[in-house]
Protein backbone atom coordinates (compact mmCIF):
# COMPACT_ATOMS: atom_id res chain seq x y z
CA UNK A 1 0.00 0.00 0.00
CA UNK A 2 1.33 3.31 -0.85
CA UNK A 3 0.97 6.59 1.19
CA UNK A 4 -0.71 9.57 -0.44
CA UNK A 5 -0.80 13.43 1.10
CA UNK A 6 -2.76 15.61 -0.34
CA UNK A 7 -4.34 18.84 0.69
CA UNK A 8 -7.50 20.28 -0.43
CA UNK A 9 -10.94 21.96 0.87
CA UNK A 10 -14.56 20.99 0.48
CA UNK A 11 -16.75 24.27 0.74
CA UNK A 12 -19.73 23.82 3.37
CA UNK A 13 -22.26 25.21 0.27
CA UNK A 14 -20.46 23.15 -2.54
CA UNK A 15 -19.28 19.93 -0.74
CA UNK A 16 -18.16 18.25 -3.75
CA UNK A 17 -16.14 20.87 -5.01
CA UNK A 18 -12.63 20.58 -4.50
CA UNK A 19 -10.40 23.87 -4.06
CA UNK A 20 -6.91 24.35 -3.53
CA UNK A 21 -5.57 24.80 0.44
CA UNK A 22 -4.36 28.20 -0.02
CA UNK A 23 -8.01 29.57 -0.41
CA UNK A 24 -9.38 28.03 3.01
CA UNK A 25 -11.92 30.45 4.21
CA UNK A 26 -13.40 30.91 7.63
CA UNK A 27 -16.64 28.97 6.78
CA UNK A 28 -14.65 26.03 5.40
CA UNK A 29 -13.41 22.53 6.45
CA UNK A 30 -9.65 21.82 5.57
CA UNK A 31 -9.25 18.53 4.57
CA UNK A 32 -5.29 16.58 4.44
CA UNK A 33 -5.82 12.85 3.51
CA UNK A 34 -2.67 11.26 5.50
CA UNK A 35 -3.14 7.93 3.99
CA UNK A 36 -5.13 6.11 0.93
CA UNK A 37 -5.39 2.82 0.40
CA UNK A 38 -4.77 1.67 -3.25
CA UNK A 39 -8.19 -0.09 -3.45
CA UNK A 40 -11.51 1.56 -2.42
CA UNK A 41 -14.85 -0.62 -3.42
CA UNK A 42 -16.87 1.59 -1.57
CA UNK A 43 -16.74 5.73 -0.38
CA UNK A 44 -18.65 7.07 1.96
CA UNK A 45 -21.52 9.25 1.51
CA UNK A 46 -24.57 10.75 3.44
CA UNK A 47 -26.47 7.87 5.22
CA UNK A 48 -24.01 5.32 5.48
CA UNK A 49 -23.20 3.84 8.61
CA UNK A 50 -19.46 4.24 9.12
CA UNK A 51 -17.00 3.04 11.82
CA UNK A 52 -14.51 5.39 13.09
CA UNK A 53 -11.70 6.26 15.27
CA UNK A 54 -10.92 9.55 15.45
CA UNK A 55 -9.06 12.06 18.00
CA UNK A 56 -9.58 15.86 18.27
CA UNK A 57 -6.91 18.76 18.99
CA UNK A 58 -7.15 22.41 19.86
CA UNK A 59 -5.52 23.66 16.42
CA UNK A 60 -4.47 26.80 18.96
CA UNK A 61 -1.83 25.04 21.48
CA UNK A 62 -2.28 21.26 19.83
CA UNK A 63 -3.66 19.51 22.94
CA UNK A 64 -5.88 16.81 22.67
CA UNK A 65 -9.42 17.35 24.04
CA UNK A 66 -10.83 13.72 23.32
CA UNK A 67 -9.81 10.05 21.97
CA UNK A 68 -12.11 7.74 21.00
CA UNK A 69 -9.91 5.18 21.89
CA UNK A 70 -9.62 5.90 25.75
CA UNK A 71 -14.07 6.82 25.18
CA UNK A 72 -16.15 3.82 25.68
CA UNK A 73 -13.68 1.09 26.54
CA UNK A 74 -11.48 2.30 23.19
CA UNK A 75 -14.41 1.07 20.32
CA UNK A 76 -14.62 2.67 16.87
CA UNK A 77 -17.16 4.88 16.98
CA UNK A 78 -20.45 4.43 15.22
CA UNK A 79 -22.59 6.59 13.32
CA UNK A 80 -24.41 7.78 10.43
CA UNK A 81 -22.57 9.81 8.20
CA UNK A 82 -24.37 13.61 7.21
CA UNK A 83 -27.36 13.63 10.08
CA UNK A 84 -25.72 15.64 12.86
CA UNK A 85 -24.73 12.66 15.13
CA UNK A 86 -21.46 14.52 14.19
CA UNK A 87 -20.25 17.77 14.32
CA UNK A 88 -20.93 19.65 11.17
CA UNK A 89 -17.75 19.85 10.35
CA UNK A 90 -17.15 16.38 10.44
CA UNK A 91 -20.01 15.14 9.17
CA UNK A 92 -18.39 17.10 5.60
CA UNK A 93 -15.21 16.42 6.44
CA UNK A 94 -15.65 12.39 6.13
CA UNK A 95 -17.04 12.29 3.29
CA UNK A 96 -15.86 9.74 0.09
CA UNK A 97 -13.60 8.34 2.35
CA UNK A 98 -12.25 4.57 2.14
CA UNK A 99 -12.01 1.88 4.80
CA UNK A 100 -8.60 2.46 5.97
CA UNK A 101 -8.43 5.62 4.76
CA UNK A 102 -6.85 8.21 6.98
CA UNK A 103 -7.33 12.39 7.20
CA UNK A 104 -6.66 15.14 8.86
CA UNK A 105 -9.85 17.55 9.25
CA UNK A 106 -9.51 21.13 10.42
CA UNK A 107 -12.85 22.04 11.42
CA UNK A 108 -13.67 26.28 12.01
CA UNK A 109 -15.55 27.22 14.93
CA UNK A 110 -19.36 28.14 13.36
CA UNK A 111 -18.86 23.84 12.35
CA UNK A 112 -17.48 22.60 15.51
CA UNK A 113 -18.86 23.95 18.81
CA UNK A 114 -19.41 27.05 18.21
CA UNK A 115 -19.40 30.36 19.94
CA UNK A 116 -20.04 28.42 23.52
CA UNK A 117 -17.44 25.77 23.38
CA UNK A 118 -18.29 22.58 24.84
CA UNK A 119 -16.71 20.61 27.74
CA UNK A 120 -13.01 21.17 27.39
CA UNK A 121 -13.19 22.92 23.57
CA UNK A 122 -13.30 26.59 24.40
CA UNK A 123 -15.75 29.12 22.75
CA UNK A 124 -14.44 30.00 19.49
CA UNK A 125 -12.32 27.38 19.30
CA UNK A 126 -10.79 25.95 15.40
CA UNK A 127 -10.50 22.16 16.05
CA UNK A 128 -8.32 19.45 14.16
CA UNK A 129 -9.51 15.87 13.95
CA UNK A 130 -7.46 12.89 12.80
CA UNK A 131 -9.83 10.43 11.65
CA UNK A 132 -9.16 5.99 10.74
CA UNK A 133 -12.35 5.04 8.64
CA UNK A 134 -12.51 0.74 10.03
CA UNK A 135 -16.12 0.41 8.34
CA UNK A 136 -18.25 2.21 5.79
CA UNK A 137 -21.51 0.38 5.03
CA UNK A 138 -25.13 1.46 3.57
CA UNK A 139 -26.72 2.39 6.38
CA UNK A 140 -30.87 2.16 7.24
CA UNK A 141 -31.06 6.22 6.96
CA UNK A 142 -30.64 7.15 3.65
CA UNK A 143 -34.24 7.86 2.00
CA UNK A 144 -33.45 5.17 -0.85
CA UNK A 145 -33.22 2.19 1.30
CA UNK A 146 -36.42 2.80 3.95
CA UNK A 147 -38.49 0.87 1.30
CA UNK A 148 -36.24 -1.95 1.42
CA UNK A 149 -36.23 -2.02 5.32
CA UNK A 150 -39.71 -1.34 6.20
CA UNK A 151 -40.47 -4.69 5.44
CA UNK A 152 -44.18 -4.97 6.12
CA UNK A 153 -44.73 -1.61 3.89
CA UNK A 154 -46.18 -0.22 7.55
CA UNK A 155 -43.79 3.23 7.25
CA UNK A 156 -42.16 2.54 10.75
CA UNK A 157 -38.78 0.25 11.33
CA UNK A 158 -38.76 -2.49 14.06
CA UNK A 159 -35.18 -3.53 15.52
CA UNK A 160 -35.67 -6.99 13.53
CA UNK A 161 -35.98 -5.03 10.41
CA UNK A 162 -33.10 -3.21 10.81
CA UNK A 163 -30.84 -5.91 11.92
CA UNK A 164 -31.88 -7.68 9.14
CA UNK A 165 -30.88 -5.53 6.58
CA UNK A 166 -27.93 -4.53 7.77
CA UNK A 167 -27.33 -8.39 8.00
CA UNK A 168 -28.16 -8.59 4.11
CA UNK A 169 -25.66 -5.66 3.36
CA UNK A 170 -22.52 -7.04 5.20
CA UNK A 171 -23.20 -10.70 3.73
CA UNK A 172 -23.37 -8.91 0.34
CA UNK A 173 -19.99 -7.37 0.58
CA UNK A 174 -18.79 -11.02 1.80
CA UNK A 175 -18.37 -9.73 5.63
CA UNK A 176 -20.59 -11.73 7.90
CA UNK A 177 -20.45 -10.94 11.40
CA UNK A 178 -21.93 -12.12 14.29
CA UNK A 179 -25.02 -11.35 16.50
CA UNK A 180 -23.59 -9.25 18.95
CA UNK A 181 -22.18 -6.87 16.22
CA UNK A 182 -25.56 -5.99 14.40
CA UNK A 183 -27.45 -5.74 17.63
CA UNK A 184 -24.75 -3.27 19.05
CA UNK A 185 -25.24 -1.06 16.02
CA UNK A 186 -28.96 -1.71 15.94
CA UNK A 187 -29.25 -0.38 20.03
CA UNK A 188 -26.82 2.45 19.11
CA UNK A 189 -29.30 3.63 16.08
CA UNK A 190 -31.92 3.23 18.10
CA UNK A 191 -31.15 5.23 20.82
CA UNK A 192 -30.01 7.95 18.95
CA UNK A 193 -33.69 8.29 16.25
CA UNK A 194 -36.46 6.49 18.50
CA UNK A 195 -36.74 9.49 20.10
CA UNK A 196 -40.17 8.66 21.78
CA UNK A 197 -38.80 5.54 22.60
CA UNK A 198 -41.70 3.23 21.73
CA UNK A 199 -39.36 0.61 19.85
CA UNK A 200 -39.77 1.85 16.66
CA UNK A 201 -38.73 4.43 14.24
CA UNK A 202 -41.61 5.74 12.33
CA UNK A 203 -41.01 7.71 9.03
CA UNK A 204 -40.65 10.98 10.70
CA UNK A 205 -37.75 9.90 12.85
CA UNK A 206 -36.49 8.50 9.77
CA UNK A 207 -36.26 11.26 7.92
CA UNK A 208 -33.80 13.16 9.85
CA UNK A 209 -32.75 15.20 6.68
CA UNK A 210 -35.80 17.02 7.22
CA UNK A 211 -36.55 17.86 3.16
CA UNK A 212 -36.40 14.47 1.84
CA UNK A 213 -39.68 12.95 0.83
CA UNK A 214 -40.52 9.43 2.33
Amino acid sequence: MSKLVSYYTLCVFVCSQLRDASVWADDEVKIEVVYQPDTCEKKSKRGDLMNVHYDGFLAKDGSQFYCSRHDKAGHPQWFVLGVGQVIKGLDIGMVDMCVGEKRKITVPPALAFGEKGKGPVPPNATVVFEVEVYSVSRGPRSVEAFGEVDVNQDRSLTKEEIKAHLKMEYEKEGKPRDDPFYEKIVTDIFRKTDTDKDGIISAKEYNIYQHDEL
